[in-house]
C-alpha cells in the first residue's frame, strides 16, 4: 500500500445497509475536479452546503450536504471531500461510481482497509497509537472501553510513552557523551545520577505496563469457559450472567450440543462466557462432536468454570465423572490458576466444607443469583483488573510487548551500571534498543510490514 499512497483514493465511509444518512468520502492532493463534476460549484472550506448531486449528464442523484477540507486542515491532512447523501445502498453506490468516473484521469481509486486512517498517520496527522485507538473506538463492545479508546485517541497514551522516550534520550545523552569524550575527568554518569535515573525510568516503564495490561484487557477481555458434567447448570449460569434466557434449559442430559457464547461485562471489563455440551462418554457422533469442541475451548479459555452439582455430590458415578473431568483438566490447562471450582445448586443442597473445596472455588446458585457477586469478582481477579476504567488508556497486544521489551533492555542496563566499571558501550546499546521498543509504539520506528497488518484490519472509508 506504501507505494499507491499518493493515489486519490474514495470509499463510502458509513455502515453498509440502510440509514438515514449516508457518507462517501474522498481523499487526495487535489479533489477539485470530482467536487466540481458532482457539486458544479466550488464550496467554502469548512462549510456545510446543501446542493445536488450531479451525475454526468448533469441530473441529480440525490440531494445531500457537501463539506471540503483543503489540505492540510482534514482528518488526512490531505485534501478531502465528504458528501453527506441519504443512506440507501443503491443512493451511496451511485455517488461512488460518479466519484470514480469524474475522478478517473487523476487516478481516483477505492479506498483499501483503513487506508484513510493510514494517511493521516503518514501525513502526521496522529501518531501509530492514536490511529490504533479509531479502530478500537469502532469496535469498542462496553463503555469502559469506548472511553479508554476515547483517552487513547486524544493521546494521552501517547503522552506516557513521549515523556518515557524523553528521559530515555536524555539518559542516552549522557552515555554517548560518557563514551565521545573518555580523556575528560568529569564522570558525567555519577554527576548527572545515571543510576537514580535509569531506576526512576524502570519504575515509570512498569506504571505505563499495568495501564497497558489493563487497557489491553478492556480492548480484549477474557475468555470464560462453562465445563461440567451434563445437568450441572452449565446454560443456567450463563443465562444468569447474561440476565437473559440464551441458552436451553431442560433436565434432560445433553440439551446442550455445541457451544453458546455470550459476551457481558464486568465493571467495563468484556467477559466472552461460553456454554459448552456437557462433558461425558457421548452416545452419538453430534454429541461427541460437541464434546470435542468444549475441549478444544477450555484449552484456549483464559479461565474455566468447574461446576458441580451439590445435589449429586456423593453419588458414586457422579464423583467418578467428576474426577475423570479434573484429571483431564489438569493435563489441557497450562496453569491450575486458570481453574475455578462452582459449586450450583446452593437453593437444593447444603454447601460442601471448606476443607473439601479444591483450590479456587464459589458456591451458588444460578437459579436464584446467590453468590453470582462473588463470581464476578472472582472472574476479575482471574483477569487481573484492579484499575479504575477512568484512568485506563486502551492498548493492544503490541503495546504491551513493545513495553516489556523495553522493560527487560532496563533491567539489563541497570545491572550493567552495578559495576564500579562498567561496559558504557553495551550500555548504550540497552538503551538504544530499548528506545527503539518505545518508538514502535507511536510508530517512530516501525517496519512496514506491521504498519500492512494494523491497518488492513480497519474498515474500508476509516
Amino acid at each position: 500500500m506504501l507505494s499507491r499512497h499518493s493515489d486519490p483514493i474514495v470509499a463510502i465511509a458509513t455502515a453498509s445497509g440502510r440509514g438515514a444518512v449516508g457518507i462517501v468520502r474522498v481523499s487526495g492532493r487535489d479533489v477539485s475536479q470530482v467536487l466540481k463534476a458532482l457539486c458544479g460549484r466550488t464550496l467554502v472550506p469548512r462549510h456545510a452546503t446543501y446542493l445536488p448531486f450531479l451525475d454526468a449528464v448533469g441530473q441529480p442523484i440525490d440531494q445531500g450536504l457537501a463539506l471540503h477540507f483543503p489540505a492540510p486542515h482534514s482528518y488526512t491532512g490531505e485534501d478531502v471531500l465528504e458528501l453527506q447523501a441519504h443512506g440507501g445502498p443503491v443512493v451511496l453506490q451511485l455517488l461512488l461510481a460518479r466519484c470514480l468516473e469524474a475522478g478517473k484521469s487523476t487516478g481516483l481509486r477505492l479506498a483499501e482497509p483503513g487506508e484513510f486512517t493510514r494517511r493521516a498517520f503518514l501525513n502526521d496527522k496522529m501518531d501509530l497509537a492514536q490511529a490504533e485507538a479509531v479502530s478500537d473506538l469502532i469496535d469498542a463492545n462496553t463503555e469502559a472501553a469506548a472511553r479508554s479508546a476515547g483517552r487513547s485517541l486524544s493521546g494521552a497514551f501517547s503522552h506516557e510513552v513521549h515523556g518515557l522516550r524523553d528521559a530515555l534520550i536524555k539518559l542516552r545523552m549522557l552515555v554517548e557523551a560518557t563514551l565521545d569524550f573518555p580523556e575528560e575527568d568529569i564522570d558525567f554518569l555519577q554527576k548527572a545520577d545515571a543510576r537514580g535515573q535509569l531506576d526512576a525510568i524502570g519504575k515509570s516503564v512498569a506504571t505505563v505496563l499495568d495501564r497497558a495490561r489493563q487497557g489491553a484487557l478492556l480492548r480484549e477481555g477474557m475468555q470464560v469457559v462453562l465445563a461440567g458434567q451434563p445437568n450441572v447448570g452449565k446454560s443456567s449460569l450463563l443465562n444468569a450472567l447474561a440476565g437473559a434466557e440464551l441458552a436451553i434449559v431442560t433436565p434432560i442430559p445433553g440439551t446442550t450440543r455445541d457451544k453458546v457464547s455470550e459476551t457481558i461485562q464486568i465493571s467495563g471489563v468484556p467477559v466472552h462466557v461460553i456454554d459448552t455440551a456437557g462433558l461425558r462418554d457421548a452416545g452419538d457422533e453430534v454429541e461427541r462432536i460437541g464434546i470435542a469442541r468444549s475441549w478444544d475451548a477450555i484449552e484456549k479459555a483464559d479461565a474455566v468454570l468447574f461446576l458441580h452439582d451439590l445435589t449429586r455430590v456423593g453419588e458414586f458415578s457422579y464423583d467418578v465423572g467428576d474426577d475423570r473431568i479434573a484429571e483431564r483438566l489438569q493435563s489441557v490447562l497450562p496453569s491450575p490458576d486458570r481453574l475455578v471450582h462452582v459449586f450450583n445448586k446452593r437453593d437444593a443442597a447444603a454447601p460442601p466444607r471448606t476443607e473439601d473445596v479444591p483450590g479456587r472455588h464459589v458456591v451458588l446458585s444460578a437459579q436464584t443469583g446467590a453468590g453470582l457477586d462473588r463470581l464476578r469478582h472472582l472472574l476479575l481477579e482471574l483477569a487481573g483488573w484492579h484499575a479504575q476504567p477512568e484512568g485506563v488508556f486502551i492498548a493492544r497486544a503490541r503495546h504491551v510487548e513493545a513495553l516489556q521489551r523495553c522493560q527487560a533492555h532496563l533491567a539489563t542496563a541497570t545491572a550493567l551500571l552495578q559495576g564500579d566499571d562498567p561496559a558504557l558501550d553495551l550500555l548504550a546499546e540497552e538503551l538504544r534498543l530499548g528506545h527503539d521498543a518505545l518508538s514502535e509504539i507511536t510508530g517512530q520506528f516501525t517496519p512496514d510490514d506491521l504498519l500492512g497488518e494494523i491497518f488492513s484490519r480497519f474498515c474500508i472509508g476509516k
